[in-house]
Formats: C-alpha cells, structure tokens, sequence
C-alpha cells in the first residue's frame, strides 16, 4: 500500500494520504488528512521507528533499516512511518523534517555538501580575491589571428 505525503506551502502541516501505485502525485487538496508541524514531537530512524520494531519476528533487511524514519506525534502515542525509496531521498526528508523541528542536520548527504562548500571556500580564499576591483564593462575582444596554424612542428628543429 502506498501512500503520499507532502508539506503545506505554508510549511506549517504535513499533509498525506493512500495514492495509485504508478500515478500521478496528488494535489495538496486530495491528501484528505494532515498533521500540524506544532504537534510532530520528534522524528527516529532505523531500529527506533515503531513500523520496524513491530516487524521484529522478521529478518530485517538492513537496507530498509537504513531508509526507514518515523515522524512521532500528539504525545508520542502516533506515527507518520516511512520508507523511503533511496538514500538520498530519505537524507531529504530527515534534513527537511529536522529544519522543521528546529534540529541538527546530521545526514550524509549534507556533510558532503557541507564538505563540498567548505573545500570551495578554501580555494576562493586562496585566489586572494579581495581589494581586486572588478571592471563594470567586460575588456575588448582581441581582433582574429592572422592563421590558425597553432601547431609547433618539431621535425625542424636544430639539434
């Protein structure tokens, strides 16, 4: 059974409800129940979420463990469980849902981008970029060379 979740424009309700296999994803007004951001309590991955816990008796494949989250909500007593389909999706929707919250990015997707733009900005401070006045007209195009014969041919060369 599938079902979709989306976030209000508004970023303050979940909105979610059962979807067609194969279909279309549903406007925010067709997904007829929702959840109001105040009341999400927290959000647990892996072993911690309720769906898997419940399925203990089963080998658990660690892939699913791995893509599993669960958003807990009035007083704890409810779940919002997902399984997301790959691992950057589910690095999506924990990162989101912690912004939501109020809490630490802690995905492997965003360390490597954390990573990604650290690394630039040590190499843009490395240009010494600055008190570099930059022209408010970009500089003349040079004229056409006379030939475009821009090979060297060593065959000629003195020994």
């Amino acid at each position: 059974k599938l079902w979709y979740c989306r976030l209000s424009p508004n970023h303050k309700v979940l909105h979610y409800g059962d979807v067609e296999e194969g279909g279309d994803n549903p406007t925010i007004e067709c997904l007829q129940e929702k959840i109001p951001v105040a009341d999400i309590k927290t959000l647990v991955t892996g072993k911690d979420c309720p769906h898997v816990k419940e399925k203990s008796t089963l080998k658990q494949n660690r892939e699913v463990l791995d893509l599993a989250f669960s958003v807990l909500y009035d007083a704890e007593d409810y779940s919002l469980n997902f399984i997301a389909p790959t691992k950057y999706d589910f690095c999506l929707w924990t990162d989101g849902l912690n912004v939501l919250l109020g809490k630490e990015l802690n995905s492997e997707q965003t360390k490597s981008e954390l990573e990604i733009l650290l690394s630039m900005e040590v190499k843009l401070r490395l240009l010494d970029l600055e008190n570099i006045p930059i022209p408010e007209a970009a500089p003349p195009v040079p004229s056409a060379p006379s030939n475009y014969n821009f090979c060297y041919d060593f065959s000629h060369t003195e020994h």
